[in-house]
């Protein structure tokens, strides 16, 4: 049986990345950059002022104090006509450029003019003591000409957009979305608009495996439910392959109606691995499906991940975490791709028991020390209601161990967007 570390390497070497894309750049926030980006100029492209006021020399303002003749006014969008000589200064605009021999902003609210007019050949000025560059923001501050802003495997949110925007790239080099179907199994499920029978629950497996679907970047597409009984389960099988990826929630086990593994094989999906080394989520089946018709490497966005999930909703919650966002974020570019752990301070006793590493629900929260994790009350795979006052999962190894608190110890975050898993 592997482990998750062993399991996550075996999904990569298998997962290939999609084919890059050029998508018009208010297309593509949730995707990830195929390309570096490089600066194509200086931001800002001009020394500019940081707020209104008057565009001064530093060495005029003697211990904060001034009468300067004013030699014109600048706003934002238009350029100095004059530069600013001893005893002289331009009234100016936030955003505005500074003008030639001037060196710092004095605030309007810091300033008089000599009449009380809107315009004045001459403004006093009474201000803290100012050195050069203050209230400016010079050339190429943020970023200059030339510069790596952005690397491949970024994930685009608002504010790489904004950055993409300000460089004038209108057309940005991606990965696209993977369609992600979701087809729970078992005589036991019924819709969850329906009241269930004797022995019956509703799929509600679907529903949360959508929403993390959607909040790991994937565009879910929901297949209802297969019966217990091979021609049917084959046929949503085969409707299921047609997407990027194929969960399949239920059936792996080692039970007499866990027909997903035999099925999978059956229509040609092949087996990478079943089973592995985690609590919750041991019985977990991956592998690939390959239409006969694939003759290149171009072929390969065609490929079907299949994952088999298992039917408790912890355990499957818990290996879409690990495994199947994994996944997504190798197929859409995303660095990193693999989870990786925050390391934060138990805020309680936890007694762990176990021959498995458990991903145990869990709060991860914030005070002035840094992160903190506070195990919540969970009674197994099958309590997904414990989950509701989680946001991640503490890492207890095997064994049974009496964690104290104030123990340094790794939790993976669930409430985090595509950008990364550690932020």
């Amino acid at each position: 049986m592997l482990t998750v570390h062993e399991a996550l390497i075996a999904l990569l070497v298998e997962v290939r990345p999609f084919a890059v894309e050029t998508h018009p750049l208010a297309e593509t926030h949730g995707l990830a950059l195929a390309k570096d980006i490089v600066s194509n100029t200086d931001s800002p492209p001009f020394d500019k002022a940081l707020m209104d006021g008057y565009a001064v020399r530093a060495a005029d303002i003697m211990n904060g104090r001034a009468t300067l003749t004013v030699i014109e006014e600048v706003t934002a969008g238009h350029v100095p006509q004059k530069p600013v000589g001893p005893g002289e200064t331009t009234q100016i605009m936030t955003g505005a450029v500074i003008p030639d021999g001037a060196d710092a902003v004095t605030p309007i609210e810091d300033s008089e003019l000599e009449d009380g007019s809107a315009w004045s050949k001459t403004v006093k000025i009474a201000t803290r003591q100012i050195e050069s560059g203050t209230n400016i923001i010079h050339r190429g501050t943020s970023m200059k000409r030339g510069e790596q802003v952005l690397p491949a495997g970024r994930l685009l949110r608002p504010q790489e957009l904004g950055t993409l925007a300000e460089m004038g790239q209108h057309m940005i080099a991606v990965r696209r979305q993977p369609r992600i179907g979701v087809l729970a199994t078992g005589d036991e499920l019924v819709p969850i608009f329906e009241t269930p029978g004797p022995g019956q629950i509703r799929n509600s497996n679907e529903t949360m495996l959508v929403a993390q679907i959607r909040r790991s970047g994937g565009e879910p597409v929901p297949l209802g439910i297969a019966h217990d009984e091979r021609n049917h389960l084959r046929e949503r099988i085969l409707a299921g392959l047609e997407c990027d990826v194929l969960l399949l929630c239920g059936g792996v086990s080692a039970g007499k109606l866990d027909l997903v593994p035999s099925e999978l094989e059956a229509v040609g999906v092949r087996q990478v691995f079943h089973k592995v080394q985690v609590k919750p989520g041991k019985p977990i089946w991956f592998g690939v499906f390959e239409p006969s018709d694939t003759e290149s490497a171009a072929d390969f966005d065609r490929r079907c991940y299949v994952f088999g999930l298992p039917g408790n909703p912890v355990s499957s919650m818990v290996c879409f975490e690990l495994f199947v966002r994994t996944a997504i974020r190798q197929l859409m570019g995303i660095e990193p791709s693999q989870p990786a752990p925050v390391r934060a301070r138990l805020t309680k006793d936890h007694v762990a028991r176990g021959n498995r590493p458990t991903y145990y629900p869990a709060y991860l929260d914030w005070n002035e020390s840094g992160p903190v994790v506070t195990p919540v009350k969970w009674h197994g795979s099958s309590d997904l209601r414990a989950t509701v006052e989680a946001n991640a999962m503490v890492l207890f190894q095997a064994g049974d161990q009496i964690h104290q608190a104030g123990e340094i110890i790794e939790v993976f975050r669930w409430e985090v967007d595509t950008a990364t898993y550690t932020n």
